[in-house]
């Protein structure tokens, strides 16, 4: 059987596999148990046609879309579906519009899906707002970005978020199986044959993706010459030239998540802070001065003065970036990462710092001691800014008197921990203390 007989005979739109297997009802739908299980506060609201304004969100190929087609398989409402990529501004007024007289004048509802919501903007999407508030339409939103960082507040708050998680490569197989054996709608009018380790191989680099793993079978049975006895066989060769590695997805939203990762890693795993750092940099394409940044941000933040020297060496690394550039500066990129992981941690520097804001939100004003005053020129004695003492004239290189203005007198502002060089500061302190 050609491609041409296959698409006349069994597929007369020419809809692509994945197409033609999405699942119409919740008991066909794969994964998200967690959201869309028996019992299920989503799962109940679709049985009962009691949707609310929600979004969903999650990564591609997770369901966003196939819930949405459930839903308005399910639902009495009238279910009108925009792309954000597409629609406008008056687009969304349209359907508003009629929604409101379809409210007025029959009692019905309407629920307005919009796919991609994370490419509406702000204006566009605050069209939306009193639609929703009044009740006129029912918002059903899917994005893959983080909602947070795209989606209004306003019609954030107004819809109840359900985040979908990653499908694993079991629910690909699961996907392909059924396909397989569908005569309706999928692979099973075929004399086809599918190895194990084909189908092993397209779950993997679907990486979750039903989408992708039927669309990599179908090419795979379409493009395979039948043998004598008319057998499609699917092998691991056939498998491997029908989907390659997938593009790691680099958006925004994940390009901030991995740097997080790296920072807090730098607090605790020498092998996750490498790992992130490498990942963003040869699998998303991330700048690594972007990393080194943080890194000396953490030298402060993190580290500081248990050991200064995880500073210089972050800064130094920076420079051997600028001038070596990539991939010629991994190792010392690598060797700074990994020094500001294994060194003593102390975010005395952080509180230091909080500490003295505090303090100037205090106060109104900080006059400075007389003794601390300039006094370089003539007549400062007359206006008595004299009696600094000089530290390095005193055993220890160092005197007590009054360094801060007379409002703040006696207040820390640093406490030095007990890790690593800091622990000697401590002592020092007590020290200065002891002879106050």
């Amino acid at each position: 059987m050609d491609l041409f007989s296959y698409s006349r005979e069994n597929d007369p739109s020419g809809r692509l596999l994945a197409d033609r297997m999405r699942p119409k009802t919740l008991d066909e739908y794969i994964g998200q148990e967690n959201i869309i299980g028996p019992g299920k506060l989503l799962r109940r609201a679709i049985e009962a046609d009691q949707i609310s304004s929600i979004l969903l969100y999650g990564p591609p190929g997770c369901g966003k879309t196939t819930l949405a087609h459930i839903i308005s398989n399910h639902t009495q409402a009238e279910f009108v579906r925009l792309n954000a990529v597409d629609a406008s501004v008056k687009d969304v007024r349209e359907v508003i519009e009629k929604a409101h007289n379809d409210k007025s004048f029959y009692g019905t509802k309407t629920i307005l899906f919009l796919d991609e919501v994370h490419r509406f903007n702000s204006s566009r999407q605050d069209a939306l707002l009193p639609a929703v508030e009044k009740g006129t339409i029912i918002f059903i939103g899917a994005t893959t970005e983080n909602p947070f960082h795209y989606v209004n507040g306003a019609l954030l708050s107004r819809s109840t978020l359900f985040q979908l998680e990653p499908l694993t490569k079991e629910h690909s197989l699961i996907a392909m199986t059924r396909a397989l054996s569908d005569r309706d709608k999928g692979l099973g009018f075929m004399k086809l044959e599918a190895s194990d380790e084909a189908l092993q191989h397209i779950a993997e680099m679907a990486n979750g993706d039903i989408r992708r793993a039927l669309n990599a079978l179908e090419l795979a049975a379409m493009t395979t010459p039948p043998e004598s006895d008319g057998t499609v066989r699917i092998t691991l060769e056939v498998a491997e030239e029908s989907i390659r590695r997938p593009l790691v997805k680099a958006d925004e939203s994940t390009q901030y998540d991995v740097l997080s990762a790296f920072h807090k890693s730098i607090r605790g795993s020498s092998d996750a802070a490498l790992f992130w750092f490498l990942y963003a940099v040869e699998k998303l394409g991330m700048d690594p001065m972007t990393f080194l940044r943080r890194l000396i941000a953490a030298a402060s933040e993190d580290i500081g003065l248990a050991n200064p020297q995880a500073m210089v060496q972050a800064v130094s690394a920076l420079e051997a970036y600028r001038n070596n550039g990539w991939p010629e500066a991994k190792l010392n990129i690598a060797q700074a990462i990994l020094f500001a992981v294994e060194s003593p941690k102390s975010n005395a520097v952080v509180m230091a710092i909080s500490n003295a804001m505090s303090a100037m939100d205090e106060v109104k004003s900080a006059e400075v001691p007389l003794h601390l005053r300039d006094a370089h020129y003539k007549g400062a004695v007359k206006l008595g800014h004299t009696g600094y003492k000089y530290p390095h004239n005193f055993p220890g290189h160092y005197v007590k008197q009054d360094y801060l203005p007379p409002n703040l007198a006696g207040r820390t502002f640093y406490q030095a921990t007990e890790q690593g060089n800091e622990s000697k500061i401590r002592h020092n302190q007590e020290l200065r203390r002891r002879e106050e």
